[in-house]
């Protein structure tokens, strides 16, 4: 969400990153709109200060036995009325449309974003480690995941698909093992060693949640929704014309009521991390506070049909340990930097090769300021993918949700800011793993970081 004093005082700035996303002319309509709510507001006041002067004067009309002035004004009053009826119906439909325009705006890039259309604008920070270094790097032609996962009899697709379609996994045996193995190790690493504070928090949100962090309205396609048994027979009995006592705008108007409640699966622990200081006024004493949590993450991968469909690279579910962090505005581009550090520290003691990306304009998501991301090697692609993707987000989110912090010896309240990353997505892991420490003969070797998380065992498909 965007401040509309900030677009009001310089709608250029504002006009020309939006311009870059398809929505020219978004800034003038937003002030246009914010006049009108103005004006709005203005004759609200206005006529309700009018009533409230009138109101007085009946009375001292009545009190003279000025029985005339008394009806007059009780007319004006009541004329009034209308007034304040028609500003109040208009300043609600402004404000609508003005609220859900700068909803469905995306932030504004920090100021030493490189520009850029896409990820070929994107810039490389830094290059950590040496693919050709581990086992895999020493083979002419290195397995993918997939093969692999297969030939340890620890990776079943095919099950996957018969109970929940394309896009799922079951993993088995040793491979499940390491699966958790590395999860645990990440959320330890960030506890312990970091000082993010482990959550457990819920998998099923409510729309506002959604909406606070950015993925509602716009991204819904990209979420699975809850349904009740009650809602989906509701679908089916219009859906065949039962219900013949039922008009069909009564019919479209239960089934509204009926979703108004809904819950959504998160589709990453940022949503409900995040989410935790919801209309909340923290202590500036609390800040920076962060937060991690490991959990299922849940996405339905609307705009990717075609990409990555073989393995474990894009799923509908996965695991990923997630970073929130929630600070004041001087405190967040320190905090940026370590938290990327963070994510990269998981990948230096796990011995994986990666590079770290600043994201251009153009490839940055919805609600990010500033974003960095982590792409590690995959030897069967002989290319770097992302991994993790760290994010601040200013106050964009803190607007959407009213999350503010209140500095020593003031009453009033400053937007926080927020920011989240990945520490890291669990499967894309778990393949980095197979793949860079796969030998000839197919075996896996166990990092050292995560021998103690696998009761020391140190290969996968033979004698360690």
């Amino acid at each position: 969400m965007h401040d509309i004093k900030a677009i009001r005082d310089n709608p250029e700035a504002f006009d020309r990153h939006w311009s870059a996303k398809g929505r020219s002319g978004a800034a003038a309509e937003a002030v246009k709109l914010d006049v009108q709510l103005r004006a709005a507001q203005t004759a609200l006041q206005e006529a309700q200060a009018k009533r409230n002067e009138s109101s007085k004067l009946i009375g001292m009309a009545k009190a003279k036995k000025d029985e005339a002035e008394a009806q007059r004004l009780m007319a004006e009053v009541e004329a009034l009325k209308g007034v304040m009826a028609a500003a109040a119906e208009e300043q609600e439909l402004v404000g609508g449309k003005l609220k859900d325009l700068l909803a469905s705006l995306p932030n504004i890039p920090a100021p030493e974003v490189p520009e850029g259309e896409d990820e070929h604008g994107n810039v490389e920070q830094r290059v950590w480690g040496d693919a050709k270094a581990l086992p895999a790097g020493k083979l002419n032609a290195p397995k993918d995941h997939v093969d692999l996962g297969a030939a340890l009899g620890g990776m079943d697709f095919e099950a996957a698909a018969r109970m929940s379609g394309a896009r799922f996994v079951v993993l088995k045996k040793e491979i499940a093992r390491l699966e958790r193995a590395i999860g645990q190790f990440m959320l330890d690493l960030q506890t312990v060693e970091h000082g993010y504070t482990e959550v457990s928090p819920p998998l099923l949100v409510r729309d506002e949640a959604l909406y606070g962090t950015g993925q509602l309205p716009k991204f819904a396609e990209d979420l699975f929704a809850s349904v009740t048994v009650g809602y989906v027979t509701d679908v089916i009995n219009t859906s065949i014309g039962r219900e013949p006592d039922r008009s069909i705008k009564e019919r479209e108007q239960h089934f509204l009521d009926r979703t108004s409640g809904r819950h959504w699966l998160i589709p990453t622990a940022e949503v409900s991390l995040t989410n935790i200081v919801r209309e909340q006024l923290v202590a500036e004493e609390e800040l920076p506070m962060r937060l991690t949590a490991l959990t299922p993450s849940f996405r339905a991968e609307a705009g990717s049909a075609g990409r990555d469909t073989r393995g474990m690279i894009r799923q509908h579910q996965f695991y990923k340990v997630e970073l929130v962090s929630i600070t004041t505005p001087d405190q967040s581009e320190d905090e940026h930097q370590r938290m990327v550090e963070c994510a990269e520290a998981v990948l230096k003691k796990l011995e994986l090769p990666f590079r770290t990306m600043l994201l251009c304009t153009g490839d940055m998501g919805f609600g990010a300021r500033k974003t960095y991301d982590l792409e590690v090697w995959l030897p069967s692609q002989n290319m770097y993918r992302e991994i993790s993707s760290c994010s601040n987000c200013g106050d964009f989110q803190a607007r959407r949700m009213d999350a503010r912090y209140r500095k020593t010896g003031e009453k009033g309240g400053h937007f926080v800011h927020t920011l989240n990353g990945s520490g890291l997505a669990v499967g894309r892991t778990l393949v980095a793993v197979l793949e860079n420490y796969q030998d000839e003969g197919g075996r896996i070797h166990i990092p050292a970081a995560l021998q103690p998380y696998m009761g020391g065992l140190t290969h996968i498909g033979g004698q360690g």
